[in-house]
């Protein structure tokens, strides 16, 4: 039976993986960067320019959107740490998107450079 780690070992195997040195370059040419972690997560900071898709909702929020529906369409995918994103680039692969690359190393990476974080912000209710 294979494990959660196999099958994002496999997902790594198949995918283009973007080094955090390489990170911004590959934001700027992106089309579209998609954080696949939960609401939660996005919501406590994410990259400046990221959507929120979460994993679990990947597939059907691109086939159900038709702006997300060109096949492609330069994507960078990001999670915590990489084990989702790995996924989910995998899954769009599967899915035909052409040029979909994830970020090593996820969120944790990019914060631990301290790399730029954008934070919803709130509204005044003064």
């Amino acid at each position: 039976m294979k494990t959660a780690h196999d099958l994002v070992v496999a997902a790594k195997a198949r995918i283009q993986e973007v080094a955090l040195d390489d990170a911004e370059p590959a934001i700027r040419d992106a089309d579209l960067l998609i954080d696949v972690r939960e609401g939660d997560e996005f919501a406590a900071g994410h990259i400046p320019g990221a959507i929120l898709i979460p994993r679990g909702m990947l597939e059907f929020r691109l086939s159900n959107t038709p702006e997300l529906s060109t096949r492609d369409l330069r994507v960078l995918v990001y999670c915590k740490t990489g084990g989702r994103a790995a996924l989910a680039a995998a899954a769009m692969a599967d899915m035909g998107y052409l040029h979909v690359r994830s970020l090593a190393g996820g969120f944790d990476a990019w914060t631990g450079a301290g790399k730029p974080v954008a934070r919803p912000t709130l509204p005044s209710f003064e």
